[in-house]
């Protein structure tokens, strides 16, 4: 299945195109600039539609799937490790999955990550977890002891490289000495909230530091839990909602005016405004893949057109500006 060409804005030296494929920090991880997130799988989405939006993707090019232990009680995992094995194309993909927050494994201590990894790895059907992520900042555990745990895994070939997600700035910097000290595998990836209406998290404290390590920014809830899609403009959209509920908090006079701007540069490109979303945040040199969930193809096949599309330089201006954190 191929998707369709979407128009891109034309003129001399005004577009900002995403390349075709990115490293993940550096990393021999390549991967084509969208990341399909598996969140909702197993839970709004079920098995027979999440194999229908993961052919969708892998018939399209895509090659970073995302999950975590702790979605859907590892039912995520399941989907997807079912997925692989019947299409039989492990080869082709990247598998980036999560641990810290099952409460089967909960924390980052040596003995939960160990065993939270060989629990992915029986759910995914694979014997090497392509990226690895620390889902949570276990504060109780030595960050020494969970490098060390997640450097064997390394080591015996189980998990080739590993990233951090929600952790702050001087804790990225901390893991870096901490490896470079006991000559471990350092992180190469971060996966934390960015988006259009969530942006002063990342920007004022997390930015200089992914780009001084040179890490790889994977931007979760692209979308703002679908928010930037447009089709939340009431308090009566969100009600209607099967996932409304915490999107209220966008509906705003900042929100509704970010809408605004994502729809009009949308009309200039005949693509749909999660499209836009999306394309805004490959415009960031630091970011690699945006990890986006869908419930159904045809929000993907929207998303997809995001990597294909030429921002111009005004329109990347405008949603600057309207987006601002002050």
């Amino acid at each position: 299945m191929t998707v369709a060409e979407p128009k891109v804005a034309t003129g001399p030296n005004t577009r900002l195109q995403s390349p075709v494929a990115r490293a993940i920090g550096g990393s021999d991880l390549i991967v084509h600039p969208l990341a399909l997130g598996g969140n909702v799988f197993g839970w709004l989405v079920d098995d027979a539609q999440a194999r229908r939006i993961l052919d969708v993707y892998a018939d399209a090019g895509g090659m970073l799937v995302d999950t975590a232990d702790s979605y859907a009680g590892g039912r995520s995992e399941t989907i997807i490790g079912s997925w692989m094995a019947a299409k039989g194309i492990r080869d082709r993909l990247v598998v980036s999955t999560k641990v810290g927050k099952s409460p089967d494994h909960p924390g980052l201590s040596p003995r939960s990550v160990i065993s939270a990894v060989e629990a992915s790895l029986q759910r995914l059907r694979v014997e090497t977890i392509d990226l690895l992520f620390l889902h949570i900042d276990d504060q109780e555990t030595p960050f020494e002891e969970t490098l060390l745990a997640v450097d064997r895994l390394i080591r015996e070939g189980k998990v080739r490289r590993f990233g951090g997600s929600d952790h702050h700035g001087n804790r990225l910097v901390e893991a870096r000495i901490a490896c470079g000290m006991m000559g471990v595998a350092p992180m190469v990836a971060l996966q934390n909230e960015y988006n259009l209406l969530r942006r002063a998290g990342y920007e004022r404290g997390l930015r200089p530091v992914v780009e001084s390590l040179g890490l790889g920014m994977m931007p979760r809830f692209a979308l703002a839990g679908g928010f930037l899609s447009g089709e939340y403009r009431s308090r009566e959209d969100l009600r209607r909602a099967r996932h409304g509920r915490g999107l209220g908090a966008y509906l705003d006079k900042r929100g509704l005016r970010i809408l605004s701007a994502l729809e009009a540069v949308a009309e200039e490109q005949d693509v749909a405004m999660a499209t836009v979303a999306v394309a805004w945040l490959l415009t960031r040199p630091e970011v690699v893949a945006p990890v986006v969930s869908v419930t159904s193809p045809e929000q993907l096949r929207e998303i997809l057109a995001a990597p294909m599309i030429g921002l111009t330089r005004q329109q990347v201006a405008a949603l600057d500006e309207v987006s601002a954190w002050k």
